[in-house]
């Protein structure tokens, strides 16, 4: 029971080589986790993410709450007894998802009221409710609610995202320092602020006076550029503790990835090696590969000749091509499971060049490879 994190080795160029033990197990940072919403990641059964390496997955705590409802799953054994995973899992708040769906809601100081995008019932979500679905859930990592804005949001706007995150910030560690359990789950703050520096690091300030055990860098990735990601994470990496875990929402692609963990960050997740399978783009060693292409309808190569992934090992482009061209379930099973192994393997590439301290050169030859 319980968390510990420490940073078992430094890079050079600010990368951190980490663990975090929690109840369901260690995760080895800098970390990837796929993202399974509904409490399940699409394409991939749990005995195929354990052979995969997967050692944190995360579920979203919008949509368990809207079906099948976090009582129910709370009955069932919280997520790991209800999807049978035993590993650990982070559950994000829904903050970005409410944002996604803004046509749909109305924001406060209260909190958010919006009609559901299953059948248009109406919910109000407080900074108290989402953490009494997620104590609920059961996660071992659990996120507090935050506002995230557009990337073009005006300074006005975004200052009043930001001091919204921080009071509903406040208001998710009082009602967890009564009502959870910090032996069980591990509560993480989010830095709001938008693109905006003094926001920045006003907000990182403020959140890390709240002595949160954990802290996520969110309301970046929705449009701004790369570059400007990056401005803003750097920003914020440098006023967190060093002590403790930082995760950046919603991220990125495999060539950004590198760029997160040299500011220091240890946890990302993103949908794009799941959904790009799904549309048939599949990453490789070499670039991306648009499978539906009709150049490989012939083509007898494995997807990526530099890959040990049972796809790689068992099945041909032409193959792949005509699954995905034919509409195959199949298709989609096959695509989700490279395209995480790729991910995974990558990062799992990464903390050993942190560890070896030549975290640049894994950077450069991975940039002259992908690009």
């Amino acid at each position: 029971m319980g968390f510990q994190f420490e940073v078992v080795a430094t890079d050079p160029s600010g990368a951190r080589l980490g663990r975090l033990r929690t109840p369901h197990g260690l995760i080895e940072t800098p970390a990837f986790m796929p993202v399974g919403t509904a409490a399940t990641v699409k394409g991939q059964t749990q005995q195929d993410l354990e052979n995969l390496g997967a050692q944190v997955i995360l579920a979203n705590s919008y949509h368990l709450y809207l079906r099948p409802g976090h009582e129910l799953v709370r009955e069932l054994g919280g997520l790991h007894g209800f999807m049978s995973w035993p590993r650990p899992i982070l559950t994000d708040s829904g903050g970005f998802q409410i944002f996604s769906l803004s046509d749909l809601s109305k924001t406060s100081d209260e909190g958010v009221r919006f009609r559901s995008h299953l059948d248009g019932s109406e919910h109000f979500l407080s900074p108290e409710k989402v953490l009494e679905i997620e104590i609920a859930l059961g996660a071992d990592i659990v996120m507090v609610l935050d506002e995230c804005i557009e990337a073009s949001s005006t300074e006005a706007c975004a200052r009043q995202a930001a001091r919204r995150t921080r009071d509903w910030a406040l208001r998710s560690r009082d009602y967890f320092s009564r009502h959870g359990d910090p032996q069980r789950q591990m509560l993480f703050g989010i830095v709001q602020g938008g693109t905006y520096a003094a926001l920045r690091r006003e907000n990182a300030d403020a959140l890390v006076e709240l002595n949160f055990p954990g802290y996520g860098i969110g309301g970046l990735a929705v449009g701004e550029s790369h570059g400007m990601t990056s401005e803003m994470t750097e920003l914020v990496t440098a006023r967190l503790p060093k002590d403790r875990p930082r995760y950046l929402l919603g991220v990125g692609k495999p060539d950004e990835i590198v760029d997160y963990v040299r500011l220091g960050v240890d946890m990302m997740d993103c949908v794009l090696p799941t959904r790009g399978a799904r549309h048939g783009c599949l990453f490789t060693s070499q670039g991306r590969v648009l499978i539906r292409n009709v150049r490989y309808a012939r083509d007898p190569r494995p997807l990526d000749e530099n890959c040990g992934c049972a796809v790689c090992r068992r099945y041909s482009r032409a193959y792949l091509r005509h699954l995905y061209s034919s509409g195959e379930f199949l298709a989609t099973i096959l695509n989700t499971h490279h395209n995480l192994y790729f991910y995974l393997d990558m990062m799992g590439k990464i903390r050993e060049a942190i560890r070896f301290g030549n975290l640049e050169r894994f950077r450069s030859d991975l940039n002259s490879r992908l690009t």
